[in-house]
């Protein structure tokens, strides 16, 4: 992981160990040929739940540890200290700013969130709502790639990873196809928080090598793929210059 310029990342623990891999099986360089591969990937990686120990903070190290073995940089955003969205005037709080240079900072995204009452939790939810869609002329999530996943207490569910689905859209990210749901979370992991091996576990790897793939495919051309007809109206940028339209047919 690159030094920590920033209070509010985690640091991650174990970062070359990998107990429930299975190497033989795994592609070192998942975007090879898609791409160029420097600079290396930047991933941000937010999770939604504030438990000591929390289930979907420790898939999000998992996948971390996985995204750096492929080659990316990674942050892990620590929401502790996130006020709820308009308690501040203007979000004028360090935690909100920091968080919006990462998602700046970042070429693409993982979102993990447990399933409480059916959904994704306040946790998760808030740090999205910090994210505007456009911030002093920039725009800190739109032609990112997104992976999301969730975890949950009992049985498997994908409410949650529907709805940030549903919120990676509306932030106009590249939610790429793969996801991960991890069913009674508390049984996946072992006393030092690390994944058991396991089809949950194989899952996570999954989405570790296609975001990486999509973002490497996709970073380069990210301002194109969200270029906008209305927006260049709005903002009155044109395409062409005059002479250019007086050549059109019917100009």
């Amino acid at each position: 992981m690159t030094e920590q310029t920033h209070s509010r990342l985690r640091a991650l623990s174990d970062a070359d160990h990998f107990p429930a891999l299975s190497p033989e099986y795994l592609h070192a360089q998942p975007a090879f040929g898609l791409g160029p591969l420097d600079p290396a990937p930047r991933i941000l990686l937010l999770y939604g739940s504030l438990r000591e120990r929390s289930y979907s903070r420790l898939v999000v190290e998992e996948t971390a540890r996985l995204l750096q073995l492929f080659g990316c940089e990674t942050r892990i955003f620590d929401p502790s200290d996130l006020p709820l969205p308009d308690l501040i005037a203007d979000d004028d709080h360090p935690a909100v700013e920091e968080l919006r240079q990462h998602s700046l900072w970042s070429d693409g995204q993982v979102w993990c969130s447990p399933e409480r009452h059916g959904q994704i939790t306040g946790i998760m939810k808030a740090q999205i709502d910090h994210l505007p869609l456009a911030y002093r002329g920039l725009r800190p999530t739109q032609g990112r790639t997104l992976a999301v996943m969730q975890v949950s207490a009992g049985s498997q569910s994908f409410n949650s990873v529907n709805t940030l689905r549903i919120l990676g859209r509306w932030m106009r990210m590249i939610t790429i196809p793969n996801q991960s749901s991890v069913a009674k979370a508390y049984a996946e992991f072992d006393e030092a928080g690390r994944m058991l091996a396991s089809s949950y576990y194989d899952r996570i790897v999954d989405v570790a090598e296609e975001l990486v793939r999509f973002t490497v495919l996709t970073r380069g051309h990210a301002d194109q793929l969200v270029d906008r007809y209305s927006e260049r109206r709005d903002r009155n940028a044109p395409i062409l210059t005059p002479a250019q339209l007086a050549k059109l047919p019917g100009a």
